[in-house]
């Protein structure tokens, strides 16, 4: 609009005049389909009207704006063209310019024309010499910042979405491109990728900045105070405080990358950062190098790393402490890190996992070697399982980072042994990480209550040979066994999925031996049962630790006694009833039973448990097979039962309440 006003007064001026251009080629500018005319005007000077079916303006990222402009052309005593009217653009970014008012001074004396335009609280003010129109100063007030959207999208993929500007700034037009500087404030300022991944809103700030898209890649300098606000920038979520927080970069933008070459951000109490990062025209992180990192919880964790660790699933965490690290991630992977603390408390908020005073670091390498290092805690829970102090050194070498020598762990009157570990961060999948360890005497009375479940005696050990982690996988190979019962518990090929995620996935198996059944239904009140119990559940999956898969058999072949109650239990359990003519009358009689065998299986898909016993039997299965007399026999009638009444009813049996029979 600026330059069809130039072209039009830079010549003659006659009232009466009407004129029209197929193409009008300015500096930097070009119009196509222009009219206009200049009539006397009521009450002195001349009217103006132009029209302009199409303002291109490259530089500025206006493509096909239609132009109008209706004011009165008037003269003054100092010989200066005065021009007062309205300007409406259609189709310009961010609704640009759409019902202002416009008033223009050209002083030619002074080699100056003077441009101020007006929409509700929006104001620009530009002025720009005669004699170098491609040259403006201009100054901006509570300006809407999507009228900017134009200029905005010829340096980077993204919209504004809210938000208004004042600045005082000086612009180049060239050819190609533009060169830009000045001062500027925003308040509730928003922006947004088209891939969502680099946003903000909200944001509030001042500070100085440079723009050159003369050279291709648009690069851009900023010095800026924010206050306030919400950024996103990738897998980084900052929520801004109300004081100052400092930001100041150099980046290129190019076809919708960004490379930030140099970011300096500081928070006083939270953040201190120095890096680059850069990111591909999807939004996607392509590099992150940190060469100076310092965080302060809890105000970081608040601030800057909530979003991104409820992403791993990490809800809710409680941080103390101060953390110093360095990073260097490219594009074909991670390639160093390097983290120290000299105290930091963290525990995740569904106590699925918590380290007090952990002291010291790591300090890796992708290749070369590092000098050694030490990681100390107080302690550290896992799953309500506490873990006594540990001191513990590490050394990074030709991408791999060794523990340097076994540790032990106090583990609820037992002992976890570390022998071995070794992290190669950078590796293929599935060889991340090598690890073996030992767990002996561990009070199987105090794990029990420790989980919640009913205290039992006994002792846990095992030894892991060989633990791997895969992306969110953890293998362990090797077993871990349970003395318990007067027999053994074994469980193998045990593996755990996002173990700090929303539904972590817990698989392996179990194989019974030799447990004795007096002490294990003394223990579950479900009723008396002697003898020795084998049997195993292979396949077992756990989903958010309720199971939806397992196949179970257990069995007592070698006889023993059960007592009446045991016997209504497994009667309840299969949905059965008491065979070979025992009626109840007679079944109150007796205290216990002899048996020569007890089995019971149940193969668990989804929700749906498909049970079995001993043998089939006319109707149903046999769970238990009486010797001597009164003979007993239990038959076992439902063959799929629904996994939650299946749960009830085992739930009543060793309540003490009583069997479900339903």
């Amino acid at each position: 609009m600026l330059l069809v006003l130039l072209g039009v007064l830079a010549g003659p001026v006659r009232a009466g005049a009407v004129f029209s251009a197929t193409t009008l080629q300015l500096p930097g500018a070009t119009l196509q389909q222009v009219h206009g005319e200049i009539v006397p005007a009521a009450g002195g000077g001349l009217r103006v009207r132009i029209d302009a079916d199409r303002l291109d303006l490259p530089a500025m990222g206006w493509r096909r704006v239609p132009l109008h402009l209706d004011g009165v052309l008037q003269r003054d005593p100092e010989h200066r063209w005065l021009l007062a009217g309205a300007l409406q653009l259609k189709s310009a970014p961010g609704s640009a310019m759409s019902d202002a008012t416009v008033d223009l001074q050209v002083d030619v004396a002074a080699n100056t024309l003077l441009l101020d335009v007006r929409q509700g609280v929006a104001q620009a003010t530009v002025a720009v010499p005669l004699d170098q129109p491609t040259h403006a100063q201009i100054q901006l007030k509570k300006l809407p910042f999507g009228w900017l959207q134009g200029l905005l999208g010829t340096v980077w993929a993204g919209k504004a979405t809210g938000g208004r500007i004042d600045a005082l700034m000086a612009l180049d037009l060239r050819d190609p491109g533009l060169q830009a500087s000045g001062q500027f404030s925003v308040s509730s300022l928003g922006v947004d990728s088209t891939s969502g991944k680099l946003a903000a809103q909200g944001l509030g700030g001042s500070g100085r900045f440079s723009l050159d898209t003369t050279q291709g890649p648009a690069k851009i300098n900023l010095e800026s105070t924010l206050r306030g606000g919400e950024l996103l920038l990738g897998p980084v979520y900052a929520n801004l405080p109300a004081h100052a927080v400092q930001l100041s970069m150099d980046a290129v933008a190019d076809a919708g990358r960004l490379a930030i070459d140099r970011l300096r951000v500081g928070d006083p109490d939270a953040l201190a950062l120095n890096g680059a990062m850069a990111f591909d025209a999807k939004g996607d992180l392509q590099s992150l190098n940190l060469s100076r990192l310092e965080l302060g919880f809890p105000a970081a964790y608040d601030r800057y790393g909530k979003a991104w660790l409820a992403a791993m699933g990490l809800h809710d965490m409680t941080i103390r402490g101060d953390l110093d690290a360095t990073l260097d991630l490219r594009q074909d992977g991670l390639h160093a890190f390097k983290f120290d603390t000299d105290g930091l408390d963290l525990a995740d908020g569904d106590g699925r996992f918590a380290v007090q005073r952990l002291k010291g670091g790591f300090d890796w390498i992708r290749s070369g070697s590092r000098p050694p290092t030490d990681l100390d805690w107080q302690s550290l829970s896992v799953y309500k399982l506490v873990n006594g102090p540990v001191r513990s050194r590490w050394q990074s070498d030709d991408g791999t980072l060794n523990l340097q020598k076994p540790v032990s762990m106090g583990l609820l009157g037992g002992q976890v042994r570390l022998s071995q570990l070794a992290w190669a961060p950078a590796a293929a999948q599935g060889q991340q990480l090598n690890a073996s360890l030992a767990v002996t005497g561990v009070d199987m009375a105090a794990f029990s209550r420790t989980m919640g479940w009913p205290a039992f005696p006994g002792t846990l050990g095992g030894a892991i040979t060989g633990l791997s982690v895969s992306d969110d996988r953890i293998a362990l190979n090797g077993g871990l066994s349970v003395s318990v019962f007067g027999g053994f518990v074994d469980v193998t090929g045990l593996s755990l999925q996002q173990p700090f995620g929303d539904n972590p996935v817990l698989a392996g198996d179990i194989a019974l031996r030799q447990l004795d059944l007096g002490a294990i239904t003394s223990v579950f009140d479900f009723g008396s049962i002697t003898g020795p119990l084998d049997g195993h559940v292979n396949g077992l999956r756990l989903v958010n630790w309720q199971p939806v898969a397992f196949d179970a058999q257990l069995l007592a072949d070698q006889g023993g006694r059960i007592s009446q109650r045991a016997v209504n239990n497994l009667t309840s359990v299969g949905g059965g009833g008491i065979a070979a003519g025992l009626q109840g009358a007679v079944l109150k009689l007796f205290k216990t039973f002899g048996y020569k065998r007890i089995g019971l299986n149940c193969r668990l898909q989804g929700s749906l448990c498909h049970m079995s016993g001993l043998e089939p039997n006319s109707g149903g299965y046999t769970i238990v097979e009486g010797s001597g007399l009164p003979h007993l026999e239990v038959i076992g009638h439902e063959s799929d039962v629904d996994w939650p009444t299946l749960v009830r009813r085992l739930k009543a049996a060793v309540a003490g309440g009583g069997p479900e029979v339903r």
